[in-house]
């Protein structure tokens, strides 16, 4: 990158958006925000920057307030991940699911907090003119640890940027199985009877044409419309749950302990959003009020886990047993409200596939680029975006058990993320402080990971087994 490109970050994942002086772009991997909105506009206009606040050497050309930040918070965490609640709580029970979630978002929230401190100390070190994302503060923590550690950078790097792939790429997955079920209710109280399979093969076409979008400006439009119809859609689910509720002494208090770890992937991936930390702080008109106590991330997070505990509680105490991996497929069949809701939130989830799957294409092609050579490299990522499509699809068909393929998705990648990681780097970078490794932290941190590798463990051996024997019956 020379002297006269500029950087803007990537308003879906983080990533260090080169423009050259010809206007186009060239991602590097810099983070991610796993957000299912934007966080900044992305214009060429808007990133001349020559008249933006200036902030340890970083240009922001619109800083975004207290409030605007709130809200991105809301938008990054509230999604397929928030209609799955209902299901999480059946596999935890009315009195445990509730208890334990509060207790996991303050886990969640508190490892973000690690990641943006550590990310703000490499910051430091470093002196670069923007702080580091997710993958680049791993590396430079391990880069700067202890000697020991330092071979293992770069592949610390590599791993994270794997994880954040996967993660990804099992959100596109979700998304094509959760569009497919939605419209199959609606076809088949229409007397339309049409296999699972089929539909996932109807979704897929636009998924795979929306995909074809190299440039995310053009996105940004369809981002809005899909954030005004999830808001409306979770509304009106929330307010159906609210009907004729049946006694909480009907429910089960706390599930077996063979449902407990799928619990715990769903809920883990609903609160899997610490991708989006990093950005959003760096976009501040005022940083500083990120991390206070009474900041945006605590605030925001606080809000967040509310909804969650108070969707899955409504959700599971009004269908019970029979809720299922999306509270929408548990609306009324043929009721001109439900079929509304699931068009409205099937189109939403539509239209956020292409700004999941700027990520993982962001990290990968690249590093791939390098290899195909310079003839025909517009057709080339056309057709590797084209089989990444085509591979998520391969897996929605592989696994079109909704709710298990979400707790899945939680277990294998968003514990990583979320659980294993951030502590990992506190650990790192504390050893390297005059003071030390304290006590408190160590055993902290190690409680945190241990958590995370259990949840990890249990949860994907539990979600295959589960999905392995759905597909014998």
């Amino acid at each position: 990158m020379t002297v006269k490109e500029k950087i803007a970050i990537s308003h879906i994942s983080g990533s260090a958006v080169s423009l050259s002086q010809n206007g186009s772009t060239v991602t590097e991997p810099y983070g991610m925000f796993q957000s299912r909105e934007q966080i900044l506009p992305h214009t060429k206009g808007q990133l001349d920057m020559e008249n933006g606040k200036t902030r340890d050497g970083h240009k922001v050309r619109h800083p975004t307030s207290y409030w605007d930040t709130l809200l991105h918070i809301f938008k990054g965490n509230i999604s397929s991940g928030l209609l799955a609640m209902g299901d999480a709580f059946k596999n935890g029970g009315i009195v445990f699911a509730p208890i334990m979630t509060a207790i996991l978002g303050v886990i969640c929230v508190h490892a973000q907090h690690l990641l943006l401190n550590g990310s703000e100390e490499m910051h430091r070190q470093t002196k670069q003119d923007r702080p580091p994302g997710f993958a680049e503060t791993v590396y430079l923590a391990f880069a700067k640890g202890p000697l020991r550690l330092r071979p293992l950078a770069t592949t610390m790097k590599i791993v994270v940027n794997f994880f954040l792939c996967i993660t990804q790429l099992g959100f596109c997955c979700v998304y094509i199985v959760f569009i497919a079920n939605n419209i199959k209710l609606i076809c088949d109280h229409y007397e339309v009877h049409i296999d699972l399979s089929i539909h996932m093969i109807i979704v897929v076409i636009p998924v795979l044409l929306a995909c074809m979008v190299r440039n995310l400006k053009y996105l940004t439009p369809f981002s809005t419309i899909a954030n005004i119809m999830m808001a409306v859609g979770v509304s009106v689910v929330i307010y159906q749950a609210t009907l004729d509720l049946p006694s909480v002494h009907t429910r089960n208090y706390i599930a077996s302990w063979q449902q407990l770890p799928l619990y715990f992937g769903t809920a883990v991936y609903a609160f899997e959003g610490i991708g989006l930390v990093l950005p959003l702080k760096n976009e501040m008109k005022n940083p500083e009020e990120f991390q206070k106590p009474f900041g945006v991330l605590n605030i925001g997070m606080i809000i967040v886990g509310s909804i969650f505990i108070t969707v899955g509680f409504l959700g599971y105490l009004k269908w019970g047993e029979g809720v299922a991996g999306s509270l929408t497929l548990n609306l009324e069949p043929g009721h001109v409200l439900s079929n509304v809701v699931q068009v409205l939130i099937g189109c939403a989830v539509l239209f956020t596939y292409p700004l999941q799957f700027y990520v993982p294409v962001g990290i990968t092609w690249p590093a791939l680029k390098k290899r195909c050579g310079e003839k025909c490299l517009i057709a080339k990522e056309l057709g590797y975006r084209a089989l990444l499509v085509l591979l998520t699809f391969i897996l929605a068909e592989s696994i079109p058990e909704l709710g298990l393929f979400i707790s899945l998705v939680g277990a294998v990648s968003s514990t990583a993320l979320a659980l294993v990681f951030p502590p990992l780097v506190e650990l790192v970078v504390a050893s390297q402080k005059k003071e030390g490794l304290s006590v408190f932290i160590i055993v902290k941190d190690t409680i945190i990971i241990l958590f995370g590798l259990f949840v990890f463990v249990t949860g994907t051996f539990q979600s295959i087994a589960s999905i392995v024997r759905a597909f014998r019956i």
